[in-house]
Parts: structure tokens; sequence; C-alpha cells
């Protein structure tokens, strides 16, 4: 992905927050915290009502694409329109670290994640507001995608339905479930090709069994599942977000070699302000007006172009031609909802550990 860089004109600045830090060293957050909180906070919160405001976004590492175009557009807008400059700084990372980071201290106005059942930790954490689902349009869910199923080049397996994962050879790659956000919606995506297509729970059971028996590495996310597929070569076939896919293609990282199974899963990211923070901030206005833009044609645009399928009608009907049509589509709400699945599949001694033992 490439990367951001801040804008050479005065009132488009976009700073990158430091994810890095939080993702990839030993530091503490409380180590780290202070020295935010004793500097750049204090001219935060003295400049809300003044020329500057500044927000923080903290998101999923794949989304960045995205906003790296989509920020300039926002932060142009509000000035024009109010004559205030915006600082946004952004903090990248897989949804639940960034989950993590949040409720340990990470000071975002605004979480953009990769399903509800993050957002719903940092709202049991007191720092969201219960009824958040209701605070933005279409529900607050912001990007939607669907699992694909991404191949060698030319497809030697012949791999194009979700029975296909079940032939013996075929070598699967997905990320473990009980660590990875993303591989939770590639079960949920498995399991519904039985119980949304006219199956019962004990044919469901079956075929995610004989689907995980042919599964040959199970990192613990959906980077170092991609990293095994592309960069080591295992598998024949990566479980993986459609949007993923195609931003890979686009970075030239894979050909767009994939198929879309014509029942699938509604891969849903929702958005959301952290009341607590922009309460203390003094930012709500800028930081709900942010929310509000990303649902616009001119932001759904940008995230389509990364590969994400529009929630906004007019941008879904501009580029309709571009992804493959869903026959069947359900969400999780159609399974249980996050907190019924959680329960029943991922928790300890649930669906997917009986599965894994089977296995052994």
């Amino acid at each position: 992905m490439t990367d951001n860089s801040s804008n050479t004109k005065k009132f488009v600045t976009t700073k990158p927050f430091f994810s890095t830090l939080f993702l990839a060293t030993t530091l503490s957050i409380s180590t780290i915290l202070p020295v935010f909180a004793g500097t750049a906070q204090k001219t935060q919160l003295m400049s809300q009502s003044g020329k500057k405001v500044e927000i923080t976004l903290a998101t999923y590492a794949v989304t960045k694409a995205a906003y790296s175009k989509i920020i300039p557009q926002f932060v142009a807008k509000w000035k024009r329109e109010k004559g205030q400059d915006v600082v946004i700084r952004e903090s990248y990372g897989g949804s639940g670290s960034q989950t993590r980071a949040v409720i340990d201290g990470l000071p975002a106005d605004v979480v953009a994640l990769a399903l509800a059942l993050d957002t719903k930790k940092i709202e049991q954490a007191g720092l969201i507001k219960p009824g958040w689902e209701k605070e933005a349009p279409n529900n607050s869910i912001v990007t939607r995608s669907v699992v694909a199923l991404e191949t060698r080049p030319g497809n030697p397996k012949k791999i194009k339905t979700w029975t296909d994962l079940t032939k013996p050879g075929v070598k699967i790659v997905t990320a473990n479930p009980k660590t990875s956000g993303g591989a939770r919606w590639n079960f949920l995506a498995l399991w519904g090709a039985v119980v949304r297509n006219g199956g019962n729970e004990s044919q469901a059971l079956k075929f995610v069994t004989d689907v995980f028996k042919n599964v040959i590495v199970l990192p613990k996310d959906a980077r170092e599942s991609s990293d095994a597929f592309y960069k080591k070569g295992q598998g024949d076939v990566l479980l993986n977000y459609e949007n993923e896919v195609i931003l890979a293609a686009q970075q030239g990282k894979t050909d767009v070699s994939y198929e879309v199974p014509p029942v699938n899963i509604s891969i849903e990211g929702p958005v959301a302000v952290v009341d607590k923070n922009v309460d203390k901030h003094g930012n709500r206005e800028v930081a709900e007006a942010f929310v509000n833009f990303l649902f616009t044609p001119e932001a759904q645009r940008e995230f389509a172009k990364v590969g994400f399928r529009p929630v906004n009608a007019t941008v879904a009907k501009e580029v309709q031609g571009k992804f493959p049509k869903i026959a069947r589509l359900y969400t999780v709400d159609s399974l249980g909802g996050w907190n019924g699945v959680q329960k029943k599949f991922f928790d300890d001694g649930a669906i997917f550990d009986r599965i894994q033992g089977r296995r052994r």
C-alpha cells in the first residue's frame, strides 16, 4: 500500500499517527501517551474553536489507499465551507490491534474497523455511547466487500465454488478465526454457503470441517495469510476479502485471478465517533462531519477504486459492472449477529475449536 504524504497546501495537512509505534515496537502505550498528551493534545484543545482543528482516525490497514485520497478532499471541503484548517492524524493496523489500542489509550476520535464486533468492544469499554449504529447513514456501515477465492494464475486446480474447496489435493490458506477478524468473515462465508443455501447446520458442520481438513496453514491474521500465499508460495487458494485481491493486483503483487462464489456474505466495515475522546478534545463537530463525508459519492468512489463495494446507491450503480454479481448475499445478522456468532463459533470450546479437534 502506498504511504500517505503531507499535502503542501497549508490548509490540507494530514499527519500519519504513530500506529507503527503502537503495533510494531515494544514500547508500551503508557510510555508513548504522555508525550502526546502533554504537547499535541494541549495544542489540539486550544485550537478546536480557532483556525485549526485536529482529529485522529484509527482504522484497519487495507483502507489506507482510500483514505489517502478521501482525507484531502474532506480537508479542502471543510476549509472551503468553514474557513478552518483541519489536521487529520491517521493510525493504521489490524482491526483487532487498533481496537485494543483505542481501549488502552490511543486518542482516536473516529474509528473505522473491519467488523462491528471490534467497535462493540470499544463501546463496552465506555468510550462509545450505545446506539452509535444509528448515528451515521446506512447503519454506520461505510464499506462492503465479499469473500473471494484467490487462485494461482490460470486457476490450475479449477477452484470456482465453495464446494471445490473440499476436493482432494486442494491446499487452502486462511487466517485463524480465533485471532483474525477477517478470518471470521471467511468462516461465516463457508458456514453460510450451506445454511443460507437450503442446507441445515449438520450439513454446514460437515462441510466446514471438510474444508478445514484442506487448510495447510492457519496464520494469526490476514496479513500473514497473504504473505504465506503471495511471498512463500503456499497453497492453491487463499480465502481473502475481494477488495484485498483487487488492491494487491493494482499494486503489482498479483494478477487478478479470483472467483467470487454467488452465495456470499456481506463483509461490512462500520465507522463511529469515539464519544469520550471527542468530548475531551472538543472536536465533535468536525469528527461527525468527517464520518458523514465518508458516505458521500466523492468518498465512496475512492473506496470503490481500491476494491470496496460502495454503500452509496449512486456510486454502486456507476461501478456495478466492475464487480462479479452475487446471487444471494446475506449478512452476519442473518446468522445471529456478532454476539451470538462469537459465542457459537469462536469462543473457547465452540464450533471452530471442535472442528480443529477433528483435524488432529
